[in-house]
């Protein structure tokens, strides 16, 4: 029987590689993906679970009743879940506070208890996801650490399983093989099995600004500090034993904003629903390609799902808290404020040697708050009821008195091609604004600006 299998942990590997149409039309190279949330964990790493429990239970450091303990971001968390499930091991993850609320909550569904660490913390600070991971180790009964980072078997299954499995899919006819490296082990393993069918196939490091590796590869120490990304599950502040530079031939840098960008491309294009770090990955392949002088096969792996990442990744308000996608206030422009007004009656002004009593009247018959004040032609501030009600109520402003005297400069002159953000900033300070020409003058107020991005929101829903 075909695919067919005794249990889910018989069923990882063997996933498929799919050509990539759409994502780079007018390359002259051919992209191709191997797709590894087709694995029953959903990423690549069920491939290194199976073999972290299965090795360590040839050697004796798992038994009934240990506890598995590893600090994660996640997928190999799910990995070592899904196969602790079959194989009746209890299990503890320790994640940093930068991961999804689906993978927490995925792991928790497997049974296994979820510790939570701040991210921007030295690997060698106690807090740090790897400092508490291995102090788990040390207080729990017949624990046993899997230790990703720098535990051999992970590569070496790589190099048995992955690497293989990729050449006999493709074969002689790949040219660049594209990862990025966690812990290091999938670039490794895949990398050295590639390197000793082919000596000239290119195995290129996708990392992300903020990671070390980079450095490590090129110039043997760190240059540019490690600093917080967003991308989850590549890229390091540390160096792992299982990143084998010696199979790299070159590495390429990617932000976190191409990243997040072309995991909606890559869904939108191509049908492909991966995570950001695959589609930094994709992002480093075709900036690598640049390099390359004739027509390559290209082959990109993408570690996992991009469900896990919903909350993130495919939701508009935190991208544009990140600055990934435009906030609405750039899309629009003061003019369409302007147009989206119902009305548009004209403006009410004072002149500074009118009286309390009749700026009053004034507002009164218009039913406005506020109202810009002139001098001579010229507008000098701007006045509102708040300014005129207290001093009234308590005596100390006379219903004849000029105005003069209580003027603010709170007035600012925007155009009409101005984007929202910089009105916004101005009335965020206090401003009034103020939009057109002498006598066709229009206001502007906070009031105008918030029921216009109300009414946006209510047709974008």
């Amino acid at each position: 029987m075909k695919n067919v299998f005794n249990n889910v942990i018989e069923s990882i590997g063997n996933t498929p590689i799919i050509k990539l149409n759409s994502i780079a039309p007018h390359s002259p190279h051919t992209f191709w993906a191997k797709i590894e949330y087709f694995n029953p964990g959903g990423s690549v790493k069920d491939r290194i679970a199976v073999a972290i429990i299965e090795e360590a239970e040839k050697r004796g450091e798992l038994a009934p009743g240990s506890t598995i303990i590893e600090a994660t971001s996640g997928n190999t968390g799910l990995g070592l879940a899904m196969v602790a499930a079959v194989r009746g091991y209890k299990t503890i993850f320790v994640m940093p506070d930068k991961i999804s609320e689906e993978k927490r909550a995925i792991l928790r569904g497997y049974g296994a208890k979820v510790v939570i660490t701040p991210t921007a913390v030295e690997p060698e600070d106690p807090r740090s996801y790897l400092s508490v991971a291995k102090k788990l180790v040390e207080i729990t009964p017949k624990a046993f650490y899997a230790n990703q980072y720098h535990n051999p078997d992970n590569p070496t299954r790589h190099y048995r399983t992955t690497g293989p499995e990729i050449w006999g899919q493709i074969g002689e006819k790949l040219d660049v093989f594209v990862a990025g490296a966690g812990t290091g082990g999938t670039i490794s393993g895949v990398g050295r099995y590639l390197k000793e069918k082919r000596k000239d196939i290119k195995i290129v490091l996708a990392d992300p600004y903020g990671s070390i590796l980079h450095d490590w590869l090129y110039h043997k120490k760190v240059l540019s500090p490690p600093h917080s990304y967003k991308v989850e599950g590549v890229g390091e502040d540390m160096l792992p034993d299982n990143v084998h530079f010696d199979v790299m031939d070159d590495a390429v840098q990617v932000d976190d904003k191409s990243s997040f960008l072309m995991t909606r491309e890559l869904v939108s294009k191509e049908g492909i629903c991966v995570g950001p770090s695959s589609a930094m990955a994709l992002v480093a392949a075709i900036e690598y390609s640049k390099k390359l002088t004739k027509p390559s096969n290209i082959l990109v792996l993408f570690p996992d799902n991009g469900r896990a990442y919903l909350s993130k990744a495919f939701n508009d308000s935190w991208m544009r808290e990140n600055g990934f996608l435009p906030s609405p206030l750039k899309m629009r422009k003061v003019q369409d404020l302007l147009q989206s007004r119902k009305s548009h009656h004209s403006l009410i002004t004072a002149d500074v040697g009118e009286t309390v009593l009749q700026v009053v009247n004034k507002m009164k018959s218009a039913g406005i708050s506020q109202l810009p004040v002139y001098s001579n032609g010229t507008v000098v501030g701007i006045l509102d009821e708040g300014d005129l009600l207290e001093p009234l109520v308590k005596g100390t402003l006379k219903p004849m008195e000029p105005i003069i005297h209580l003027v603010k400069g709170s007035v600012v002159f925007v155009k009409p091609e101005e984007d929202l953000s910089s009105l916004n900033e101005q009335l965020m300070k206090g401003y009034i604004a103020l939009v057109g020409e002498d006598k066709k003058l229009e206001i502007i107020t906070k009031i105008d600006l918030l029921q216009f991005l109300g009414a946006m929101t209510e047709l974008s829903n």
